[in-house]
C-alpha cells in the first residue's frame, strides 16, 4: 500500500473540495489510489457536499420541539426556499429540533449527536446535502428548561406543526394550571414574534445599545437649545419610551393594546423568565447574481 502522506491528502482535499480527515479516510480504504479515493468519497456524497459548502444557505426553517419543562428551537438553512419545501428537509430539520431537547442548544454537539434512524446528524446532514443537492447548515439553537412551568413554542405561519419561518420559546414559571400556562405562553410567543423584543426586562437591556441610544437622544435634546437639566429630564423621559420599545416586560400587549406584558403575566399569576425569537435567515448576507450568467458558466458557455 502506498504510503498516506500529508501532500497526497491535500492533493486529494484540492482536487475534491472534500474535508482533510474525510481524504485521508479515502486514501487508506482505497490503498492510496487517487483516482479511486474520488470515486470513494462521490460514493459517499462527501465531495459533492464539500463543493456545495461554501454557498451561501439563507433559506431553510425553524424547527421547535417540546418535552415536559423544556423545548428546544433550532434553524436549519438551505440555499432556496423550494427545499424547505421537500419533506425530506422538513423531516430532518423536526428531528433535529427534537435532538437539541437532549443534546443541548450548542451547534457542535447537536451535529455530533445521534441522529434517530442510526449515524450522527453531522452524517445525516452530509447525506441529505449530497441527495438534494444544496449547501445545508444548521445554524443556531436555543433551549429553555424551568423547574416549574411550560416552555411554550410558537411557529408563526407554520408550513407544518413545528415548522415555519418564524419561531419562538417562552419560558413560563407558576403553580398556575399547565394548561392555562401554555396558554399564556402561546399569547406571548405570537406578541414576541410581533413585536421583535431585544430584553426581557430592563436589566436584561445590552449596556452598549443603551449608551449609543443615550448619546442619540442627548444630542437631539440638545438641539433645542434647552439648559442641561431640562435635557436630562428629556433624556430619562426618552429612555423610558425606548424601554417600552425593546422590553417584553415593558410592552403594551398586542393583543388588547393597552396593557403591559408584565401585568398581563402577574395576573395570571405566572412569571416570565426568559424568551428567544428566530427568524429566517436573520443576520446572513444573501447574495444576488445573474441566474442566466450562472447556468451559461455551468454549461461552458459564458463568453471570455
Amino acid at each position: 500500500m502506498a504510503e498516506i502522506t500529508a501532500s497526497l491528502v491535500r492533493d486529494l482535499r484540492e482536487k475534491t473540495g472534500a474535508g482533510m480527515m474525510d481524504c485521508k479516510k479515502a486514501l487508506v480504504e482505497t490503498g492510496g489510489d487517487m483516482e479511486a479515493a474520488v470515486d470513494w468519497l462521490r460514493k459517499k456524497g462527501l465531495s459533492a457536499a464539500a463543493k456545495k459548502s461554501g454557498r451561501v444557505a439563507a433559506e431553510g426553517l425553524v424547527a421547535v420541539a417540546s418535552a415536559p419543562l423544556k423545548a428546544a428551537m433550532v434553524e436549519v438553512n438551505a440555499e432556496t426556499d423550494f427545499v424547505a419545501r421537500n419533506e425530506q428537509f422538513q423531516d430532518f430539520a423536526a428531528a433535529v429540533a427534537k435532538v437539541a431537547l437532549e443534546a443541548g442548544e450548542d451547534v457542535e454537539a447537536i451535529k455530533a449527536a445521534a441522529f434517530p434512524g442510526g449515524g450522527t446528524v453531522a452524517e445525516k446532514l452530509t447525506s441529505l446535502i449530497a441527495t438534494i443537492g444544496e449547501n445545508m447548515t444548521i445554524r443556531r439553537a436555543k433551549v429553555f428548561t424551568v423547574p416549574q412551568g411550560v416552555v411554550a413554542t410558537y411557529v408563526h405561519n407554520a408550513v407544518k406543526p413545528g415548522l415555519g419561518k418564524i419561531g419562538v420559546l417562552v419560558a413560563v414559571e407558576g403553580a398556575t394550571e399547565l394548561d392555562a400556562l401554555e396558554t399564556l405562553g402561546r399569547q406571548v410567543g405570537m406578541h414576541v414574534a410581533a413585536t421583535r423584543p431585544e430584553a426581557l426586562d430592563i436589566d436584561a437591556v445590552d449596556p452598549a445599545a443603551l449608551e449609543r441610544e443615550k448619546a442619540v437622544l442627548s444630542e437631539q435634546a440638545r438641539a433645542s437649545g434647552k439648559p442641561e437639566a431640562i435635557i436630562e429630564k428629556m433624556v430619562e423621559g426618552r429612555i423610558r419610551k425606548y424601554y417600552e420599545e425593546v422590553v417584553l416586560l415593558e410592552q403594551v400587549w398586542v393583543h388588547d393594546g393597552e396593557s403591559r406584558v408584565r401585568k398581563v403575566a402577574e395576573k395570571a399569576g405566572a412569571k416570565l423568565t426568559g424568551f428567544a425569537r428566530f427568524q429566517l435567515g436573520e443576520g446572513i448576507e444573501k447574495q444576488t447574481g445573474d441566474f442566466a450568467a450562472e447556468v451559461a458558466a455551468a454549461a461552458g458557455t459564458a463568453k471570455a
